[in-house]
């Protein structure tokens, strides 16, 4: 039997907004397999995922245990499945309808925040 790839986490801690998320959801993932890749510390990171910096600046990027990429609200949803305290919330915001309104709500989310920190110069 092989074994599973953990999940791979890139996100942004230039960003307050991201980096106070990724510090609370880790809180939640003690003992899961989760790798945490901050693209700021190290910006070649986004070499593995073939994505340019200001991609994942923007949205979260997630590999999952098979090697799959999963950008915004789809990369919260793998997170999810993988926090025992969370399967529930990835469980409901993962069905067909509520899936496309979060990923709306995400995304305009993410253009906002992406927009706020460009004007702050957080990088």
């Amino acid at each position: 039997m092989s074994k599973k790839e953990p999940v791979k986490v890139y996100y942004n801690s230039a960003c307050p907004v991201c980096k106070a998320g990724i510090e609370s959801q880790k809180g939640k993932m003690t003992g899961c397999s989760i790798e945490w890749r901050d693209v700021h510390s190290n910006t070649q990171l986004v070499t593995e995922i073939h994505a340019e910096i200001e991609q994942v600046r923007e949205r979260l990027h997630v590999v999952d245990e098979r090697g799959q990429i999963h950008i915004g609200f789809d990369a919260f949803l793998v997170i999810w499945q993988h926090s025992p305290q969370e399967q529930w919330k990835a469980a409901l915001l993962g069905l067909p309808i509520i899936k496309q309104l979060g990923r709306i709500v995400y995304n305009l989310f993410a253009a906002c925040l992406y927009r706020w920190n460009r004007a702050k110069k957080h990088w």
